[in-house]
């Protein structure tokens, strides 16, 4: 191979680990999003549990 040859799969390589790199970081950050949104639904969902115990138990309104 040509040294021209040998710099063009260089950069050919470079370009396709670039791109897969910013295609994995990408789908990681929505997986993490999607993960954190759900964990903090279901927090809200036990705040309500808790506040509808406290009041039914205590008679005390947690706002």
């Amino acid at each position: 191979m040509s040294e021209p040859q040998v710099w063009t799969l260089i950069g050919v390589f470079a370009a396709a680990l670039f791109g897969m790199v910013t295609i994995v970081s990408t789908m990681f950050v929505r997986v993490l999003r999607a993960e954190v949104r759900t964990i903090h639904q279901r927090i809200d969902v036990l705040d309500r549990d808790v506040n509808a115990l406290m009041k039914h138990t205590f008679g005390i309104d947690r706002d």
